[in-house]
């Protein structure tokens, strides 16, 4: 099994590179590789809705987006971490995000998703909501600790300090772990929930 983690932080050893590397531990004991990017140090075009990827399965922009759609594919979880800036992610983060879910057309149900955040304060929650509304607009069950997945610190390495944020980490690695495992072992005996024809409709007719 396998699991991308992407490090929405232009800090290479920020706060929030030491709690993905707390989960890296976790995953490793369980038998689960992981693959950690760290793209938001790099310049991230927005989304523009040019259409592009309907027809060609990819997003129009030559960058990390489509070098990550395969790596997003193939993998069993996926985890979105980013500190905290104005009560939200990373710009870039979003930038990214926006653009990765919206160009992959590959059915993301099933892979088990996990927000985590890091802050010096306050800005958590609303955070953690944001980063969460990807995986739950794909399918993507969500995977939960003892608490909010976030952990506090402002100077690189002072989350170190944070035990109840650490221990939330590893609590959230094990329990995604246990998740993807169940959800692997499901698909075997049960198979995929069977889907509807999707249903869109605008408000406006």
């Amino acid at each position: 099994m396998k699991v991308l983690m992407i490090n929405g932080s232009p800090r290479k050893e920020g706060n929030t590179a030491l709690a993905l590397r707390e989960m890296e531990r976790v995953f490793a004991e369980q038998g689960i590789e992981t693959e950690t990017v760290q793209p938001c140090n790099q310049d991230i075009r927005g989304c523009i809705a040019c259409g592009f990827c309907y027809k060609n399965r990819k997003c129009v922009f030559t960058d990390i987006v489509n070098e990550l759609a395969p790596k997003f594919e193939a993998s069993d979880g996926l985890v979105i971490a980013s500190p905290v800036y104005y009560g939200s992610a990373n710009g870039s983060l979003i930038s990214l995000l926006n653009r990765l879910f919206y160009s992959t057309q590959f059915d993301k149900t099933m892979k088990v998703g996990a927000s985590v955040v890091a802050a010096r304060r306050g800005g958590l929650s609303s955070t953690f909501d944001e980063l969460n509304k990807f995986f739950t607009l794909s399918g993507m069950p969500v995977a939960s600790s003892q608490y909010w997945n976030s952990i506090h610190g402002r100077a690189p390495g002072e989350a170190a300090q944070d035990s109840e944020g650490l221990q939330t980490m590893r609590t959230l690695a094990k329990n995604m772990a246990f998740l993807m495992k169940s959800i692997a072992l499901g698909k075997e005996r049960y198979g995929l929930p069977e889907k509807e024809p999707i249903i869109r409709t605008n408000f406006i007719r």
